[in-house]
């Protein structure tokens, strides 16, 4: 065995990768993790919501700016809430090139640019749902 051969090999340092710091582990937060995928690639989402204050809105703003159709029940809140949310919506649904639509008493439908909403729900039932 050649001496020579051994010591040139020794003299140059060989990086060792040394290992991460581990992360303390700390406790998931179910409200924010976020699905990476659908189940079902590709598909159209109609969200169902029932606000109860203004703030409310907003959520369902964000709904309808991600791509998703969103119907909005105002029985839980009084007249004056419901017409100042249907506003922040409309305002939403134009930005968005999408529209918002009555479809009874008290539920409107916001749809986005990517849904088609055809038909009358008050041409259809009579005029118990006329505006």
């Amino acid at each position: 065995m050649n001496d020579d051969y051994d010591e040139d090999y020794q003299d140059d340092p060989v990086p060792v990768a040394k290992p991460a710091p581990a992360a303390p582990s700390r406790p998931v937060d179910s409200r924010k993790v976020v699905a990476m995928h659908s189940a079902k690639p590709n598909t159209s989402h109609i969200a169902i919501c029932e606000p109860r204050i203004y703030s409310d809105a907003k959520s369902i703003a964000k709904q309808i700016t991600a791509g998703d159709a969103v119907i909005v029940n105002f029985a839980r809140v009084d007249e004056t809430q419901a017409q100042r949310i249907v506003d922040f919506l409309n305002g939403t649904a134009y930005a968005v090139g999408g529209e918002i639509q009555r479809i009874g008493e008290q539920i409107f439908l916001c749809a986005p640019h990517n849904f088609e909403v055809s038909g009358d729900v008050a041409a259809n039932l009579g005029t118990q749902f006329k505006q």
